[in-house]
């Protein structure tokens, strides 16, 4: 489903990504492992268009991304859970829901997704004309998810979800990335937490300094040494 090649990403002088290169399938959970300032979010945001890549390329199913604005890469089908969850602080959980939505002007399918993420995050209908300001961060990291759900995407891609929450919000956030995928959207999981992260993914990644150093099965990560000693030692 999505697929970078070869990508360089810079700012400035700096290279943050180098040559990258990674393929994730439809229907499962793809995980991306590294250590602060590995360059995670800069492929995040190169996924995205909000960064330009120097070198490489960018496919999503069979199409060319790098050559497209934000706007139009997420109307084909790409939403995000940003690192920090950046929802809208001054706008109610149905305002932010409502933002996350965008491309929809249908009232009737606008509220038929509403109420799907409703279902999904019941806590979010109880407060639905709260301000997100106001709420918990483990509610807003459902209000965030349930945004970047509203477009409906086909790639859900999580940017250090579980950051900043407390062990018994991790666990609730990370069955609710297993309840996503299995209503139908793709993940592509950014994550420090490589235990919770290798337990629910499928395949993943690791990247340090820019550089994929490490892929495979959840299974063979775990089981490599490299990551058991830099990040499941107890």
């Amino acid at each position: 489903m999505l697929e970078l090649r070869g990508v360089c990403t810079r700012y400035g002088p700096i290279t943050m990504l180098r040559r990258v290169s990674l393929g994730v399938a439809q229907g499962e959970i793809a995980c991306l492992l590294g250590p602060n300032g590995a360059g995670k979010t800069t492929l995040i945001r190169t996924i995205l268009g909000l960064v330009n890549p120097v070198e490489g390329s960018i496919w999503f199913e069979g199409r060319r991304l790098d050559r497209l604005r934000a706007h139009q890469i997420v109307e084909l089908g790409i939403a995000v859970v940003p690192e920090g969850r950046r929802v809208f602080p001054r706008m109610s959980v149905e305002e932010n829901l409502r933002m996350g939505a965008f491309v929809e002007w249908n009232p009737g399918d606008l509220a038929a997704r509403r109420d799907q993420v409703y279902s999904l995050f019941p806590r979010l209908a109880e407060r639905r004309s709260q301000k997100a300001a106001t709420m918990s961060g483990g509610e807003q990291a459902m209000l965030a998810m349930g945004r970047a759900l509203m477009s409906r995407p086909k790639l859900l891609l999580l940017d250090e979800p579980s950051l900043g929450l407390s062990p018994l919000l991790v666990e609730q956030i990370f069955e609710m990335i297993e309840t996503i995928n299995r209503t139908g959207s793709t993940v592509f999981l950014v994550e420090q937490n490589a235990r919770k992260t290798l337990a629910i993914a499928h395949s993943g990644f690791l990247l340090q300094k820019g550089e994929i150093v490490g892929q495979g099965t959840a299974a063979e990560l775990a089981a490599s040494e490299t990551v058991r000693h830099a990040y499941l030692r107890s």
